[in-house]
């Protein structure tokens, strides 16, 4: 089964401004905290931002407090008004796009022009729409709707922002036909274009297309409607829980997109349960090989095992003989680092991988005893390394365990109180944690002297790690920012994250390149820049849309460490006589 994502799938920008806004709101308004009407059209978005205490209210009192943000599909004027009046504090989180067609629909209706909305009858955007029409305002849903409007001396034509872009074409038409004098301003929304166009394609590759969104969000059910007069099969669903299995079971190709207003961890639950419905009813090799990828990744031991093949490509690069015991020193420490950490980021889990969150809270009591258990077997085989590897090892679990940690009472230091609440601390130490127990340690028991070798080979895997740190980090920035997480990501967005990494990785292919050919680190370093150059066309292919978020991407993120270990494995057997 072929699986393929829209690219413009999930949030537009007016969405995710409004939703961020909100989240953020608890922390820098006064309580309590309301949106005027819901905020978006998404059940699953609005459930969420109650949890948060960011309630809904649809009445007015004649007096009130705390803070009201404006929903994204805007408001009349008279709305804010009365909120101001009542005595709430007016945050406007109405998206960039409505506001312009709001400023245009203000300007000529001062001038006495009437304002033709085309749109939805009751969409909250429309109706906010004619609060700015001075009087003037009229709504037509159709051809046959403009028709039976009266002819105007001076008439603008807007379009709701999330209007089905062939139907605003024949306005058009029909405004050049029968009114030349209009003035008729295309005030589609370039997302809401560029999905419609884009399910449109779609639809003539696929056998099935699955479009996620709230039942009652406009933008969505025009995508379900455009994708179903294409004739192919079409599942309009607001979560996984919705999909036909039996119906899409048969489907050798199918297509995903989603709604402006549906978030990036639904999109990823309906990718996940898509992609296993293959093995679902079936006992074949490739079930198998799907059970033991999901398990290997769950458990972390996948992680581990990429570790100590790190560890191993470093401790030949830097010339060291007895590198057994620190593959199994990495192996343990990032096994139990990584289960650990996952055990107290569950919450950001029901909203990034909700597969790893139930199985960590089914298997609670078993993972915690893999995390310590091997967290003290590495400790072990540190201590028989000598005592200054013992020691480091030692203070970095200490951190990572009192990473979650209040370690000063808020009382006296505010914010900052554990570790993790340095913003971007995540992604810089887990990064650094591999580079120390995959190439400093080894150099440390080995007597190595701290040279120019040890440095190269200490970033290198540094930046290897950091790089797939951030990757996940990325795909995991709207459940992070949910919990209340400040990856680098998050403080960085989306597209500057992805050029720092790719601009990191392509530096470190240029720099274990130049460094073997110079001989500052043996010929193995021209093989080993296959791996950023790996992991640097992993993350071009999944910018592009070609790669999806689930198992299969994971699981190549992390066999780039494998591949590590494989080139150092043939270079050693290649030196051997």
């Amino acid at each position: 089964m072929k699986i393929i994502i829209a690219k413009t799938a999930g949030f537009c920008m007016g969405v995710r401004r409004a939703v961020e806004m909100a989240l953020d709101s608890p922390g820098k308004h006064r309580g309590p905290i309301f949106t005027h009407g819901p905020l978006i059209h998404n059940p699953q978005v609005l459930d969420l931002l109650d949890e948060k205490g960011v309630h809904i209210i649809r009445d007015i009192p004649e007096a009130g407090e705390g803070t009201v943000l404006i929903r994204a599909h805007g408001v009349p004027p008279a709305i804010k008004k009365d909120l101001k009046k009542a005595g709430f504090t007016v945050i406007d989180a109405t998206c960039p796009r409505v506001i312009k067609v709001q400023a245009i629909i203000k300007k000529h209706a001062r001038q006495g022009y009437a304002s033709i909305i085309i749109g939805d009858r009751d969409h909250p955007e429309v109706v906010g729409l004619m609060g700015f029409t001075a009087g003037k305002g009229y709504i037509a849903g159709s051809i046959e709707e403009l028709d039976a409007l009266p002819d105007f001396d001076r008439a603008i034509l807007v379009a709701q922002t999330t209007l089905n872009t062939r139907l605003f074409e024949a306005v058009k038409n029909w405004a050049r036909t029968r009114h030349p004098h209009y003035k008729c301003f295309d005030t589609i929304c370039d997302s809401t274009a560029q999905r419609q166009a884009e399910v449109q394609k779609m639809a003539e590759v696929v056998n099935a297309l699955i479009v996620v969104g709230g039942k009652n969000s406009g933008n969505t059910q025009r995508l379900a409607e455009i994708a179903g007069q294409s004739g192919v099969a079409t599942f309009h669903i607001e979560t996984e829980s919705d999909l036909d299995v039996e119906a899409l079971s048969a489907a050798e190709t199918i297509g995903i997109t989603a709604g402006a207003s549906t978030p990036n961890w639904i999109i990823n639950r309906v990718v996940r349960a898509v992609e296993r419905l293959p093995y679902k009813n079936s006992a074949g090799i490739q079930k198998i090989v799907f059970s033991i990828q999901q398990a290997l990744l769950l458990t972390n031991v996948f992680v581990a095992a990429g570790a100590g093949c790190l560890s191993y490509a470093c401790a030949v690069l830097m010339g060291i003989g007895n590198f057994h015991p620190h593959v199994w020193i990495s192996m343990l420490y990032v096994l139990s680092m990584h289960t650990l950490n996952n055990l107290t980021g569950l919450k950001a889990d029901r909203y990034n991988d909700p597969e790893r969150e139930a199985f960590y809270r089914e298997h609670n009591r078993f993972l915690i005893c893999l995390a310590l258990s091997s967290g003290a077997a590495g400790l072990l085989i540190a201590y028989f390394q000598g005592i200054t590897t013992f020691i480091v090892l030692l203070m970095m679990s200490i951190l990572g365990l009192s990473y979650n940690i209040i370690l000063i009472p808020k009382t006296i230091i505010g914010k900052y109180s554990r570790i993790r609440d340095i913003s971007g601390s995540k992604t810089i130490l887990i990064a650094v944690a591999w580079g120390v127990v995959t190439s400093i340690l080894p150099a440390i028991s080995a007597g190595n002297a701290f040279g120019l070798k040890t440095a190269l080979v200490f970033f290198w895997a540094t930046g290897l790690a950091f790089a797939r740190t951030a990757f996940f980090d990325i795909l995991d920035m709207q459940g992070d920012r949910i919990v209340g997480k400040e990856t680098i990501p998050i403080l960085l967005g989306e597209k500057k994250s992805i050029r720092m990494l790719k601009t990191i990785l392509g530096i470190w292919v240029v720099l274990i390149i130049s460094s073997s050919l110079t001989g500052t680190v043996p010929a193995l370093g021209l093989g080993l820049s296959l791996c950023p150059a790996a992991m640097l066309a992993l993350i071009s292919m999944h910018e592009n849309g070609f790669m999806l978020p689930g198992i299969r991407l994971e699981f190549l993120v992390e066999s780039h460490f494998f591949l590590a270990g494989l080139v150092t494995l043939f270079y050693a057997s290649a030196l051997q006589p």
